[in-house]
């Protein structure tokens, strides 16, 4: 049955994927956008461009209190895949209040369910960005609507700089080389939540097919671009002197270093998902940077 959705944060790398994956499936979306132009675009790392895609086109900014009144009108279920990457608004403002906001909407609108996707370990962290997280997580556990909090393990696309280490032939891995995450493609994690959708609440960890150590993500890395790299554990104080020194560079670069040095310290593995395997990713981008 064809359904209305509301998917938040439609232009990122998973909601883009999120998109893609309900319009297939014969659902009704309505995407809340920034840029109505720069969604019907491609976007990186081989995420679609939503052109043909999208019903219903909500434009502006989230940060704004009165622009989310109403977004929830007239559909069944919301996904949020709403969270500060790499604009400069506070991740308290997006991650946590955006989507409060948007909650409280859809509250009013008394959708189905509201699905949310979080990131593995999001209570565990220190940084401005996991906590904002882990404090919308919490809220919408204690809402009355059917409730869905996905927490994947990291994307794809979050490898990609180690990629473009390998290009400098050298590799930097964490303290922990015995950490393990097992990442997952973005359209993958959109059927597993497009799955997940309808009036059953839970909480869900997932990763992708393939659990790796950082170590063999670099040589997965380099192996695509068919070099051979130096591979280099950086100490945890070293770890700490970048947050402390990024602290000193603004908040912004404080949050960014501190949500990326939580990444490294736990595992992340989750529930198996998928088909897509990261040494395929790599190649294609090691394949599109060689035509580029």
């Amino acid at each position: 049955m064809s359904e209305r959705v509301v998917v938040a944060g439609a232009t990122g790398y998973l909601g883009r994927h999120v998109v893609a994956a309900l319009a297939e499936r014969g659902h009704r979306v309505r995407a809340i956008v920034r840029s109505r132009v720069r969604a019907e675009r491609p976007g990186a790392f081989g995420a679609p461009a939503l052109v043909g895609l999208v019903d219903e086109w909500l434009t502006g900014e989230v940060t704004d209190p009165d622009f989310l009144t109403g977004s929830c009108r007239g559909a069944q279920w919301v996904v949020s895949a709403l969270g500060v990457t790499r604009q400069k608004a506070s991740p308290w403002d997006v991650d946590y209040l955006a989507n409060l906001r948007l909650l409280q909407d859809a509250e009013r609108e008394q959708v189905g369910s509201f699905l949310y996707v979080n990131v593995m370990h999001a209570s565990a962290g220190r940084s401005l960005i996991m906590r904002s997280k882990a404090a919308f997580a919490e809220a919408l556990t204690r809402s009355p609507l059917a409730h869905q909090v996905i927490n994947p393990s990291g994307y794809f696309s979050d490898l990609a700089g180690m990629l473009e280490m390998a290009r400098r032939r050298i590799a930097i891995l964490p303290p922990d080389l015995g950490v393990q995450i097992a990442p997952i493609h973005g359209a993958d994690l959109a059927r597993f939540c497009v799955d997940r959708l309808g009036h059953t609440s839970g909480s869900w960890d997932v990763g992708g097919p393939d659990v790796l150590t950082y170590r063999a993500i670099a040589d997965l890395a380099c192996a695509a671009l068919g070099r051979r790299c130096v591979t280099v554990a950086v100490p945890m104080r070293a770890v700490r002197a970048a947050v402390w020194f990024a602290a000193h560079l603004g908040e912004r670069p404080r949050t960014l270093a501190q949500f990326f040095a939580d990444g490294l310290t736990h595992d992340a593995v989750g529930e198996r998902c998928g088909d897509h395997h990261l040494d395929a990713f790599f190649r294609d981008l090691a394949g599109a940077g060689a035509r580029g």
